[in-house]
């Protein structure tokens, strides 16, 4: 089956566009989800992470503070390393699980950190980025979570440099936040990539859209 790794910088619309794709009747394996499911209250992941982290991180229903996590991790290099180690092998193993059970043409996989781990990208035959200006992103950060200019600058800091991800992209889909624009594009990939599973012996460029 023909898989398509979904990535992006924080707060480019990565969730916005899978979620396109599933209305279009693609399967979409999210690693973020997987991650959840991982560190569910009482797994064995949870207990290891926590340990990791010299304490516990739990939110007001006593599952894990991602939004506190994330600005730990952010901020501290070392142990974004050591947390990456602990929890992206098991993650790959159920992205490779989750996509080998797909039964469609093509699969999303949506991806954070595709570019930076070979790992990730082995598990896909094509990567769609989505991007946006870094203003966009910021304004994003701030507004929706809740983050300081000086935090979210530091998140994006951290990620793989833009260039770098934009590179990487056979495909890329520049995302101004309009619904609608996304919506016509992801119907315009999706046509791209029944096609490109029909026919695997062919080439096919990559595209930037709109």
């Amino acid at each position: 089956m023909f898989k398509v790794g979904l990535t992006g910088g924080i707060a480019s619309g990565k969730s916005a566009l899978a979620a396109e794709f599933a209305r279009l009747g693609v399967p979409v394996v999210d690693a973020d989800a997987l991650s959840r499911e991982l560190t569910a209250p009482g797994s064995p992941v949870l207990t290891q992470l926590t340990a990791l982290l010299g304490g516990p991180c739990p939110d007001s229903q006593g599952r894990l503070d991602r939004t506190r996590l994330r600005r730990q991790l952010f901020g501290d290099a070392e142990l974004r390393a050591r947390v990456e180690a602990l929890l992206h092998p098991l993650i790959i193993r159920r992205l490779r699980h989750a996509l080998a059970a797909c039964r469609a043409p093509y699969a999303i996989a949506v991806i954070p950190l595709l570019v930076e781990k070979p790992q990730a990208r082995a598990l896909v035959d094509r990567v769609l980025v989505v991007d946006c200006p870094e203003p966009v992103q910021l304004a994003r950060l701030i507004s929706r979570d809740g983050e300081s200019e000086a935090s979210a600058r530091v998140m994006l800091a951290a990620q793989a440099d833009r260039q770098r991800r934009l590179a990487a992209g056979d495909d890329i889909l520049m995302n101004t936040g309009e619904q609608a624009e996304l919506a016509a594009s992801a119907g315009k990939l999706h046509a791209l990539y029944l096609d490109i599973a029909g026919h695997p012996q062919r080439h096919y460029p990559g595209v930037r859209l709109p």
